[in-house]
Order: C-alpha cells, then structure tokens, then sequence
C-alpha cells in the first residue's frame, strides 16, 4: 500500500519543486541580460542587501560569468581608436569595481568596451572601517570612503597576467594606480606601480584625486604633480612596452587650480596621454537621501553635470589635444553621448551599473549608436567635443 504524504512533506515537495523552477527562470534570465527581469525582480532584492556585500557579490558572479552581454552585437560606429588602442565601443567600467582584478574577462564578455581596474597599492591594505559604502537610491547615487582597499600589487598583478596570457581574451585594460595611507614617500608608491604592471597594463591612470585618503588630493597642486609626472614619465621611459599614462582629477578643482593642471600637463616636459574626469565629489548638490551627510565621494546622477562641464572646460584648456575619458552620472545613450561631444573620447560608468545591473551596458551602446546615426556620424571621433567647437563659433 502507498503510503500518503503528510501535509508537512507536500509542502516541502512543493518548495523544493518551485524553488527548482524558480532557480532555473532567474538563472536563465539573468545569463541571458533580460533587462525587464534584472528590473523588476533582481535589481530590486540586491538593494536590500548591504552594499558592499552587494558589490562583492556583483564582482563573484561577473568574476565566473554567471551573466553575459545577450545576443546584442556591437555597431561599426561605435568602435574606435585612441592612443592606438582599438576599442570595440567606448563604454568603460570605471575604476573601483574590479578593484583587484578579479572579473577583468567577465566585464568584457559582459559588453564593456574596456575595463579598468583599481585602485591598486603597492602593499595591500583593508582601506577605511566599514560601513564605508552607502546607497542614495532617491538620488541615484553612491557615497563611498573605501579608502583604497587593495590586495597589493603583487596580487593583482598576477591576476592581470593571468588574463591577459589567456587564450580568450580580447580586451582593453587600464590599471588605475594609488598609493598607501602610510607611505613616506608617494611618488615613490605611483613609480613603482608602473614598473609592476607595464606589461600587463595597456594604459595607466595615476589616481591623485580619491578623497578618501588623507592628502592625496594635494598631489595635484602644481609643484607636486609636476614633480609626479617627471618621474612617473622617467619610470616608463624604461618599460619595454611604454603604455598610455592618465590622470584623474577631482570635479572639485577651482578654477585657478584646473589652469595650473592644464598648464603642467600641456607641457612638453610632463605632458601626459590623457585624463580621466572625474573623480567623486565632496560636493552634496541639493541631494533627498538620509544618507547625504555620510562622509566620502558622492557618484551617480548628481555628478552628472559637474563632471561633463568639467570635461568642455579642460578640453578647452588643452585645445583639445589630449584624449580624456568621461565619467560621472551616466545613465543612458544620452548621458554618454553629452559627454563625448563635450570632449570626451572614450566614457566610463560605475553607479548606473549598481543600480541596473549588466543590461545597462547594452542600453547606453543602443542608445548611443542610434544618436549617432540621428546626427549622420559614422564613428564616434565624428562627435567628440563637438558641442565646444560649436560654442566657440
């Protein structure tokens, strides 16, 4: 005779078979980047977890591609070229995700058109006391004060090789460099990482703008970044491979203070390849949150304009020479496109990231590429700084 079931195992039957399916759904929609799905139901649950958590478990499943970029194929238009490095768009993961190199190959495969990682510092350190990472979800922002928490050189140093010696790969990756909280000497700690990874690194940034570490924003006063770039320069000089070198600057900088900037870096002696801006901001413009006094960098869509009038202003100061990547607030393809015909060559997200997840990448590129083809341009170099040489006339 068959035995009946109690009420107790029917119900457990019952979750272990629609927990099965429910599995299955959620890990087909978000392998396949359905963006209905990632808004409306996951997007939602992440931001009941805490922050950092949540980051750290963004960074596992993009680290064993747990989620992917879909069927979407990346348009002609929006592929490009800056510091002879071939792009196959120009939407970027900022610096800060991946801090220790850990998803490089999952970020790529996801839909970005390059990858930057860090910061990184010589020794490893745990960086500030958490909680250190707060949602502004009224906002659409973040403050951090992570502080540069960092598994040291080394570390990620051999993560970056590993990558870049894979059969798979194909991509672009930048190493954003910092220095230790404790360090006597911090030129030095910047010398040292472009020894480290100039063959692993196929450009360079030079962080002097995180206002999460004591003084180092003063590293971009005249006298002191001169002497930064001066050796910095020195050190690649020596490196077989002499990859692009970057600074990124605070949207913080007065005006004084970005014309001496402009002033050092479009001279011959410490001419650098490009800068990234911007950098988070102590600024607090008219935010809603509860969370807007918390001590750090604010990021997201209240950034959105300092960073963009930031990026016209110094395109102007360096008449447009030198190749910068715009970041700060982008949400979607018009975020990104105000960006580059300010002057931005290459653009970089990160809280749009946290707040929708993969498909957002996928979303900016279609919304880009259709806003160039509304304008008639057949690349993206058509677009940039665009609206300033039309401000000139």
């Amino acid at each position: 005779m068959v035995r009946q079931l109690t009420t107790k195992e029917k119900i457990q039957s019952f979750i272990r078979v629609t927990g099965g399916g429910l599995a299955i759904f959620s890990g087909v929609n978000i392998h396949s980047g359905n963006e209905k799905f990632y808004e409306d139901f996951l997007m939602p649950v992440v931001r009941c977890i805490d922050p950092e958590r949540a980051h750290n478990v963004a960074v596992f499943a993009t680290k064993f591609a747990l989620v992917s970029s879909g069927p979407y194929q990346d348009s002609a238009r929006l592929k490009t070229t800056v510091w002879g490095l071939d792009f196959n768009n120009p939407i970027g993961m900022a610096a800060g995700f991946d801090k220790q190199g850990e998803a490089v190959n999952g970020l790529h495969k996801i839909g970005f058109g390059f990858v930057e990682v860090g910061s990184v510092t010589p020794e490893p350190q745990d960086g500030n006391p958490k909680p250190r990472v707060f949602r502004l979800q009224e906002d659409k922002a973040v403050i951090n004060r992570y502080g540069f928490n960092s598994d040291g050189h080394e570390v990620v140093y051999e993560r970056l090789r590993n990558v870049k010696n894979g059969p798979e790969f194909v991509g672009v990756v930048g190493v954003n460099l910092g220095k230790n909280k404790t360090t006597s000497d911090h030129v030095q700690d910047y010398v040292e990482g472009v020894k480290k990874f100039g063959e692993v690194a196929d450009y360079f940034v030079i962080n002097v703008s995180s206002p999460n570490t004591p003084g180092l924003r003063s590293l971009q006063a005249k006298e002191n970044l001169e002497e930064l770039i001066t050796k910095v320069k020195a050190a690649s000089e020596n490196l077989p491979k002499k990859p692009p070198l970057l600074v990124k600057l605070a949207p913080d900088l007065s005006d004084q203070e970005r014309q001496d900037v402009a002033d050092v870096i479009n001279s011959s002696k410490c001419r650098v390849d490009g800068l990234v801006i911007s950098n988070t901001t102590i600024d607090r413009p008219n935010l809603m949150s509860s969370e807007k006094e918390e001590n750090g960098g604010l990021s997201g869509a209240p950034l959105a304009n300092l960073s963009t009038a930031m990026i016209a202003d110094m395109y102007r100061r360096t008449h447009g020479k030198i190749p910068i990547i715009g970041v700060g607030g982008i949400f979607s393809g018009a975020d990104a496109y105000e960006k580059i015909k300010s002057g931005a060559s290459l653009v970089q997200i990160y809280t749009s990231y946290i707040y929708h997840g993969p498909p957002i990448v996928t979303r900016i590129k279609k919304e880009l590429d259709e806003l160039l083809v509304k304008d008639g341009h057949t690349s993206i170099q058509e677009a940039i700084g665009k609206d300033v040489i039309k401000s000139k006339t």
